[in-house]
């Protein structure tokens, strides 16, 4: 079955398991050199210091270390986990499809290429099935949004296929993951002279390039600063400080007879 052959092993036969070895660490070095230029350029973390000794300044209250795990917890169980910001609606399971599709896309392709890459090598079955099974999440999760989810496709009326520079990390992750599935594909069919898996190979390894190269200019570096900012907001909840920001007004849920609350679309 498809689903359960290490690619990288097949692929081996023409390419010599070091280089596939060299490009993995050339795209990890590629995101923490790019994070790290967006860091200086945006002063992100510097901001988040900078407020942090702020609210921490209006604190109401100093935290204990039992609370404060008990915060870094739930913000890891709730905000990062399951990512509750984003409600219980289709945007929430579009995203949590891509995250851990993602996850397990990268963590298969890393252990296989390093640990069962050889074409002698007998590789686990679980490890082709969580590489593929994170490439369909991915495709399926990321794909939803970009038709469908989109805060200026379902909210602002504009075409799905309007691109914009915001959009280079969720459209490089799903090529990414489409095309290593066709050339999964391909590849498993075992016929001579296939060019069409080398297309899809060569398809495979730009999407990389873009996906890891990009980093400075896409939202890459989102998944980075996100738990980041989850953690200081809920930290300074529980302080009261609230980030420097007025309490929220207790207002009433209808604002006169027959006048209802529609759901927020936006992000």
């Amino acid at each position: 079955m498809l689903i359960t052959v290490n690619p990288f092993s097949q692929l081996a036969g023409t390419v010599a398991p070091i280089m596939m070895q060299v490009f993995v660490i050339i795209m990890i070095a590629l995101v923490i050199v790019s994070t790290l230029l967006d860091i200086v350029h945006k002063k992100n973390v510097k901001y988040f210091f900078e407020n942090a000794k702020k609210a921490k300044k209006s604190a109401k209250k100093n935290l204990s270390k039992s609370e404060k795990t008990s915060v870094i917890l739930k913000t890891i169980a709730s905000d990062i986990a399951t990512t509750s910001e984003l409600g219980a609606g289709k945007r929430r399971i579009a995203h949590l499809l891509g995250m851990y599709g993602t996850i397990l896309f990268w963590a298969g392709s890393v252990v296989m290429i390093f640990c069962y890459a050889s074409p002698s090598s007998e590789t686990p079955i679980a490890w082709p099935i969580i590489w593929h099974l994170g490439a369909i999440m991915t495709v399926v999760g990321g794909s939803w949004f970009w038709f469908f989810l989109r805060v200026d496709v379902y909210s602002e009326a504009f075409p799905w296929y309007r691109i914009i520079q915001a959009d280079l990390f969720v459209l490089a992750l799903i090529a990414c993951a489409l095309f290593g599935l066709i050339w999964s594909f391909l590849q498993s069919l075992s016929l001579e002279n296939r060019w069409d898996a080398t297309l899809f190979l060569a398809l495979f390894i730009i999407s990389n390039l873009v996906l890891f190269g990009g980093v400075y200019w896409s939202k890459f570096a989102h998944m980075f600063y996100k738990p980041g900012a989850a953690l200081q907001k809920n930290l300074a909840e529980a302080d009261g400080s609230r980030d420097n920001l007025p309490p929220p007004a207790d207002a009433p849920e209808k604002y006169g007879m027959g006048i209802k609350r529609e759901a927020p679309k936006h992000y």
